[in-house]
């Protein structure tokens, strides 16, 4: 469950949704009379804005996971599945996060992020314009901070392995240039609506990214995730 100020646990459980396949029902009648595309009669933005944080746990030292994340080229495409990926030069990619919508109006974001250099074991990620596209109707800013923290060896139970924690915060928002028929619906039932699916969305993506970047991560080092990481994802 989300907090008041929409930070995400994933350690906390949510009805899952299949992104990249299901789309939300529920289709107003007013939308039978008009059609539902973005490019028609579109309004002012409607803004949806979520900040989360959680955190990871990763069996190596801070300089190896350090390492690992710099090299993002030979895992990143890979994590992000589903999720469609295209590379933008050095460090940029461009993201097709899957198809959803709500009252008849849907929508397929693309966004474009780039992975900054990090600095004193901060890395962060920022929305960058994607090349030749125009987003139709709609307009991301993402920006998320990555930290890896390395818990000292006096805190670990005796015979542990290596570990850091890898803590993230993202501040997300999302303008949505609405048709008219989405203009007749009570501003607080298009709010509420958006902001719940917005965090099923973050929800979903993060859960499904941090385990595969933990299980990525681990077996390039041959090590394999502890059963009790396993049975908390």
């Amino acid at each position: 469950m989300l907090s008041k100020n929409k930070e995400y646990h994933s350690m906390e459980s949510f009805e899952s949704l299949e992104l990249t396949e299901a789309v939300l029902s529920m289709a107003s009648p007013i939308a039978d009379t008009e059609t539902a595309s973005p490019e028609k009669s579109l309004g002012t933005s409607t803004i949806f804005y979520g900040r989360y944080q959680d955190s990871m746990e990763m069996y190596a030292s801070a300089d190896t996971i350090a390492e690992y994340l710099n090299n993002h080229s030979s895992w990143f495409s890979r994590c992000a599945e589903p999720m469609k990926v295209e590379p933008l030069g050095e460090n940029g990619y461009a993201l097709v996060i899957g198809r959803f919508g709500s009252f008849g109006y849907e929508v397929e974001p693309k966004v474009g992020l780039e992975l900054l250099p990090p600095e004193d074991r901060i890395y962060r990620i920022r929305t960058i314009p994607v090349p030749d596209y125009q987003a139709p109707g709609y307009e991301v800013d993402y920006n998320s901070s990555l930290q890896l923290i390395e818990i000292q060896q006096s805190q670990l139970s005796q015979n542990s392995v290596e570990m850091t924690r890898v803590e993230w915060e993202l501040d997300l928002k999302v303008y949505i240039n609405f048709p008219r028929f989405i203009q007749r619906l009570p501003k607080s039932l298009v709010q509420s609506t958006g902001d719940r699916l917005l965090n099923q969305i973050v929800r979903q993506v993060s859960r499904r990214l941090t385990r595969k970047v933990q299980e990525d991560f681990h077996h390039s080092l041959g090590i394999e995730l502890p059963t009790n990481v396993k049975k908390n994802k």
